[in-house]
């Protein structure tokens, strides 16, 4: 390697605050040069695994593979953190030349007999091996990614596996950087009084901030950021200005030219099909299910149609109310998707007497970002401890130290909370770092989780607080429910570490941290109004709580829909030609009401098509609802939300343990039976 290419030492050796990396020390340029090093190294640590001489052993090849790599593993977060929060043109371009790279990378080690042939002997001698449970599991994961990487196929066949994972590497960073491009392109600039009719304050300057950023001062823009389109969705009088607003959001990714998603998915659904079918499988659901507790596409199905039959009848009444809203006012339109919001919220105000903008004020950011650390303080014992001058990623990020009640750092945890053009929509966790007790390579032992929360709220304009809807509020606790899976993982093994679980597991921690948000004495502390001071009023908490199902046929028609399109769209006997056609005929099937659109359609359904995390496996969500739902009624058996003792056996039982545990093993350790989907259905006012 020449001098000239010789990598920034700052993208691996993160001697900063804590461990952190040193964000403001590493350009742009540096990503290049630091994952060909990091590819050359891993290879190196890889052959060597697979050439030793010795007999194979647990720690010279599974223990050996799981230190292996640590290069590679810090220039990658470091990057795809940058590509997904912060991204520019150049980012984007490497992004779209590494992914094929890294690809291809791992590809040659799912592979390489040598390697397959070490892991494949201690597997089949686990029984003898004297192995702890945490260490069986680590192998069988190991054993069973080799398969599922093609380990067992001839050549032929494992190089054209190869190519095809590279293609998919390829396709899923286009189809990502096409809806953001669509997203950050797109915004409607309000100038005139009669444009902003029937909008609250603070969405008024949300929309101030969102045009002064675009360089339009003094103007208000609707972007399509969910903190904006949505809250205008809601209030928006102007129902011509509605269904332009709307028509934009959902035509993310169609847009013809360069960044038009039809092709990407056409190609992905092939490419995924020959997969599985090269593998072994009948479909791209049967492989990805594989894994996980669902086991089948039938299982799924099973229910996700509960589900649908229920929530479709309550939204046709819900649809009912609505139009007779319509009536009154002297329209005469049938409800359209563009309407439904709207009207909706003028329905809840009629039956429950307040409004989305009397709740807003008292959700500010600040003070739901306490909550949530107060929440874990509470439950789990650990503090959040602000750390001042640190730079973080961006200079939106926020640092803090998680603490143990005796002081002792448990782990980093960075917060970014505002939507900006270069960062993707959605919310999402993730870690620089997570925890294991391994020594390393340059005699660490073990490693504390570095963890991040990214939420794209609207930014407030210059001297006014972040103020946050139910539902964003919502997020927050969501996302900081995730990171608990991370910062208070106990294990020994990186690969089990924190969110390591099955896909249809992983979103139970978050899921169900979000029942403590509106636990009235959580409301009743950190809910301020932000210009009296006042704390929330009863009667309106009470509102809050009583209103807690209104709404939700809605939001369940349009998550059940993008579940039921992901596994049609991935079950199909033949990938299909036309994608979009085949999500028609799915919605037909299923009776989908004209007034309600998916949650994701598919063209800007990053979840399924921006890399293959939740293709096939959008379920998850409801499948972990089904357990969240039963394990938050563990609490309220025992008549106090933050019983100590039911706290410490989620900790043990599910957080600390990762994958560790087996999913179900796991649950039912901390709950004493697996549920059935009843609380779930009943927290959805569908029961």
């Amino acid at each position: 390697m020449s001098d000239q290419a010789k990598p920034n030492a700052a993208v691996f050796e993160w001697d900063g605050f804590q461990g952190l990396p040193r964000f403001q020390a590493i350009d742009d340029g540096d990503y290049g040069p630091a994952f060909a090093a990091a590819m050359e190294a891993h290879d190196l640590e890889i052959a060597a695994i697979a050439e030793n001489g010795e007999a194979p052993s647990f720690d010279n090849t599974i223990v050996a593979l799981e230190i292996s790599g640590d290069q590679l593993s810090r220039v990658s977060a470091l990057f795809f953190n940058r590509a997904s929060a912060d991204t520019n043109p150049a980012i984007q371009a490497l992004e779209r030349e590494i992914a094929p790279k890294l690809s291809d990378h791992y590809s040659k080690i799912g592979a390489n007999k040598a390697l397959f042939q070490r892991v494949d002997t201690l597997w089949q001698a686990r029984e003898a091996l004297g192995l702890t449970r945490e260490a069986l599991r680590v192998l069988e994961r190991h054993w069973k990614g080799f398969i599922r990487s093609g380990a067992r196929l001839g050549p032929d066949e494992q190089a054209r596996l190869a190519a095809i994972n590279g293609r998919l590497a390829e396709l899923g960073a286009a189809f990502g950087q096409n809806v953001l491009a669509d997203e950050s392109s797109w915004a409607m600039f309000l100038d005139k009084d009669a444009d902003l009719a029937g909008l609250p304050e603070f969405l008024i300057d949300a929309m101030a901030g969102a045009a002064a950023e675009r360089g339009r001062k003094g103007a208000y823009a609707v972007t399509l950021s969910r903190s904006i389109i949505e809250p205008f969705l809601t209030f928006s009088a102007r129902r011509d200005l509605r269904e332009k607003a709307f028509a934009a959001w959902i035509s993310r990714g169609l847009s013809d030219g360069e960044h038009d998603n039809r092709p990407v998915m056409r190609e992905t659904l092939a490419l995924r099909d020959e997969k599985a079918k090269l593998l072994g499988y009948d479909n791209f659901a049967a492989f990805k299910l594989d894994n996980t507790m669902a086991k089948t596409a039938e299982n799924v199905d099973a229910l996700l149609a509960d589900v649908w039959s229920k929530a479709v009848v309550a939204a046709a009444h819900d649809e009912d109310a609505l139009s007779e809203l319509v009536k009154e006012e002297g329209a005469n339109h049938a409800i359209a998707a563009w309407d439904w919001r709207y009207y909706a919220e003028k329905l809840k105000g009629r039956r429950f007497s307040f409004s989305e903008s009397e709740v807003k004020p008292y959700l500010q950011l600040e003070n739901m970002i306490a909550a949530c650390f107060a929440v874990a303080e509470r439950l789990f014992g650990i503090k959040a401890v602000p750390v001042e001058n640190i730079p973080g990623y961006h200079p939106d990020v926020r640092v803090f130290e998680i603490r143990e009640a005796d002081g002792t750092l448990k782990a980093l945890f960075l917060g970014d909370y505002f939507n900006r053009p270069s960062k993707r929509s959605g919310a999402w966790m993730s870690a620089f770092q997570s925890q294991h007790r391994l020594t390393l390579k340059n005699g660490a032992k073990g490693e504390i989780p570095i963890i991040y929360n990214v939420c794209n709220f609207a930014k407030p304009a210059e001297g006014k607080p972040a103020l946050l809807s139910l539902d964003d509020a919502h997020t927050l606790f969501h996302e900081f429910g995730h990171a608990l899976h991370g910062m208070l993982s106990d294990v020994t093994y990186p690969s089990v570490s924190g969110t390591g679980v099955s896909r249809d597991f992983v979103e139970l921690p978050s899921q169900l941290y979000e029942h403590w948000l509106t636990v009235p004495e959580v409301l009743s502390e950190f809910a301020v109004h932000y210009q009296t001071g006042e704390t929330m009023p009863k009667p309106l908490l009470d509102k809050i709580l009583a209103a807690a199902t209104f709404g939700q046929a809605f939001a369940t028609v349009e998550f059940t829909a993008s579940a039921l399109v992901d596994m049609a769209l991935h079950t199909a006997e033949n990938p299909p030609e036309d994608p979009l056609a085949l999500q028609a005929e799915t919605l037909a099937k299923i009776g989908m009401p004209d007034a309600i659109v998916m949650r994701h359609a598919a063209p800007h359904f990053l979840h399924i098509f921006a890399g293959d995390g939740y293709a096939a496996g959008y379920y998850s969500y409801m499948w972990s609802e089904v357990l969240d739902a039963d394990a938050f009624e563990a609490f309220e058996e025992t008549g106090d939300a933050f019983n100590a003792a039911m706290a410490e056996k989620l900790k043990t039982n599910i957080l600390a343990v990762g994958g560790a545990v087996d999913a179900e093993e796991a649950y039912t350790a901390f709950r004493g039976h697996m549920p059935s989907p009843d609380a779930m259905l009943k927290g959805r006012g569908l029961l």
